[in-house]
């Protein structure tokens, strides 16, 4: 992975956003991060997949949905960027009120059907 492809990748706050709640999740659901992050569906999808081409995130698909997550062979220096970001970023807004609407959504594709 090529540093500046990584930094570029970060440097949308739509991207950086998708990416804090994906690390902080572990898993997500492109329905979780459109209610997340309160962007439609088709933006959403449009900044996932400049990460996915990146290589910061990996997709997979099951039945309707497609989850993301951190690339796992996402080099030791991109990780180590990435962590220290989130970390400083803390509970600043809009990634706290981020977290907020992802932890109060009703209808998660592992308990229900994403609209």
């Amino acid at each position: 992975m090529l540093p500046e492809l990584f930094f570029k990748a970060l440097a949308d706050s739509t991207r950086m956003r998708a990416l804090a709640l994906i690390a902080d999740a572990g898993e997500l659901c492109v329905c979780e991060l459109t209610h997340s992050l309160e962007v439609s569906q088709p933006k959403i999808s449009r900044h996932l997949a400049q990460l996915r081409e990146a290589n910061v995130v990996q997709d997979r698909r099951a039945g309707l949905w497609i989850y993301y997550s951190l690339h796992p062979e996402l080099p030791a220096w991109a990780r180590a960027a990435l962590t220290s970001t989130l970390q400083g970023i803390g509970e600043q807004s809009p990634f706290a009120a981020d977290r907020l609407r992802l932890q109060r959504m009703t209808d998660r594709p592992r308990t229900a059907r994403c609209a």
